[in-house]
C-alpha cells in the first residue's frame, strides 16, 4: 500500500497496521513478550530479540506515527519527556547551546534547567513569535538547535514554522517543534521545514487519559540510527500495551480534534465576552496575534484554550475548584474536558524565571462533552 497517497483519516486506520498475517486480526496484537526465539544463534525473525529494542506493536506504532506526520522515522517513547530527553542526547553535546521559547511548556524548561545544564548544554529562552529576535539570538553564538513549540502551552502563542525554520536553517542549526497541542492532524511541521518532531502521545493523540507515551518523528534517516541505539541503551520505550491504547486512540485522532476544535471554539467566544475574564488566549479567535499565521499551517486551531480573571490569582484558584463538568487536573488533550492553574500546577518549575506565567491565568483542555454544558460549566463558575 502506498501511505503517501493516503489521506490523514485512511493513514490513521491503516498505516502499520496490515491485518496479522497468521490469523487476519485486523487490529495489530499486543505481543507481551519480553524476549524471541531464534533460529540459531543472532538469527532473529524480522530482526526481533529482545522487546526493549523492538517489538511488534511498538513497531506498528511506530510505522504510524511516522506515516502521520509525513516523516520517514518513528520513535515510540515511555513518555513525552523520555523522548525529548534521547533526542537532545543525541542531538547535543556539553558545549552544545539551544533556543528555547520564552512560553514554553514547564516540563521543558526543568529539563533544561535543572538536567541538561549539568551536562553542559546551554540554553536562552527567545520570544519566537518574533522571528528577528530569534535571528539576533542566532547570530550571537553558535546555537546546535531551536527548540518550539506552536501553539505553546500556556499561553497559545504561535511561531511562524516556515520562518522560524529557515533562520535556524541559516544559522547551522536544527529545528525541533514539539507538536502536541496541535497533533499531525492539525499541523505537520516536518512540511515546514521542522527536522524533528516530538510528542507527548499521552495527550492528543492517545486521546482517553488512560496511556502515557512520548514520540519522535524524524524528517530524513540522518540521525534514525543514533536515536535507536540511545533509545535501546537507555531503555525508555513504550510497552506493548501502551502501544496498542496509543493505535487505537489514533484510529479516531481526525474526528476528535474536529470535535475538539468545534468546542474549544465556542468556549473562547464565551469568555472573550465574559466580564470576568480579562483576556483569552485562542489562536481561533481573529484577534489572536498569531492568528493569520495558525490559518495558513493549521488545519483548525486546537481545542486548548487560555484566559486571565480579572479579579487576580485568587479567584482564578477559585474558578478551577468550583468547575464541575472541567475536571481539576494536569495533562490535557483527552475525551474529558480539564481546567487547571498552570502557575502552581504545570508550570510551576517556571517560577522566578523568564518562562513564569501569570498568576491569574487559567487553562482549559475542552474535551468532547456538548458545548453548552460546558459553557454553562464555566459561567457558573466564573460567577
Amino acid at each position: 500500500m502506498n501511505f503517501k497517497t493516503l489521506n490523514f483519516e485512511t493513514l490513521a486506520i491503516h498505516a502499520g497496521q496490515e491485518p496479522d498475517p497468521v490469523t487476519g486480526a485486523v487490529v495489530p496484537p499486543i505481543y507481551q513478550t519480553s524476549t524471541y526465539k531464534q533460529d540459531g544463534v543472532g538469527g532473529t525473525r524480522s530482526g526481533y530479540e529482545y522487546s526493549r529494542t523492538r517489538n511488534p506493536t511498538r513497531t506498528a506504532l511506530e510505522e504510524c506515527l511516522a506515516a502521520l506526520e509525513n516523516g520517514s522515522r518513528a520513535f515510540a517513547f515511555a513518555s513525552g519527556m523520555a523522548a525529548e530527553d534521547c533526542l537532545l542526547r543525541v542531538l547535543c553535546k556539553p558545549g552544545d547551546h539551544v533556543l528555547i521559547p520564552t512560553d514554553a511548556y514547564g516540563g521543558t524548561y526543568r529539563l533544561f534547567s535543572k538536567v541538561l545544564t549539568r551536562w553542559g548544554i546551554s540554553y536562552d529562552a527567545v520570544p519566537q513569535t518574533d522571528v528577528q529576535a530569534v535571528r539576533d539570538a542566532l547570530r550571537g553564538r553558535r546555537t546546535r538547535l531551536v527548540w518550539t513549540e506552536t501553539p505553546t502551552n500556556p499561553l497559545l502563542s504561535v511561531i511562524d514554522l516556515a520562518a522560524l525554520a529557515e533562520a535556524a536553517h541559516e544559522a547551522g542549526a536544527l529545528l525541533v517543534v514539539d507538536n502536541t497541542f496541535a497533533s499531525p492532524y492539525l499541523q505537520r511541521p516536518l512540511d515546514f521545514g521542522a527536522d524533528a518532531v516530538a510528542h507527548s502521545t499521552t495527550k492528543y493523540i492517545g486521546g482517553h487519559s488512560d496511556v502515557v507515551g512520548g514520540a519522535l518523528v524524524l524528517r530524513d534517516a540522518t540521525y534514525a540510527d543514533d536515536i535507536a541505539f540511545t533509545q535501546n541503551a537507555t531503555g525508555a520505550v513504550a510497552g506493548p500495551f501502551d502501544s496498542w491504547l496509543t493505535l487505537r486512540g489514533i484510529k479516531t485522532l481526525a474526528v476528535r480534534m474536529d470535535r475538539h476544535c468545534v468546542n474549544a471554539a465556542k468556549v473562547a467566544d464565551m469568555l472573550a465576552d465574559h466580564p470576568a475574564v480579562s483576556q483569552v488566549y485562542y489562536p481561533g479567535l481573529p484577534k489572536h496575534p498569531g492568528h493569520a499565521i495558525a490559518a495558513t499551517q493549521m488545519r483548525d486551531f486546537g481545542g486548548m484554550v487560555s484566559f486571565r480573571v480579572t479579579a487576580g490569582v485568587a479567584e482564578a484558584v477559585a474558578v478551577c475548584g468550583r468547575a464541575r463538568l472541567f475536571t481539576l487536573g494536569e495533562s490535557l488533550g483527552g475525551v474529558e474536558s480539564l481546567i487547571e492553574h498552570p502557575a502552581s500546577m504545570t508550570h510551576a518549575s517556571a517560577a522566578g524565571s523568564v518562562l513564569e506565567v501569570p498568576d491569574d491565568l487559567v487553562r482549559l483542555s475542552v474535551g468532547l462533552e456538548d458545548a453548552d454544558d460546558l459553557i454553562e460549566d464555566l459561567r457558573q463558575a466564573l460567577a
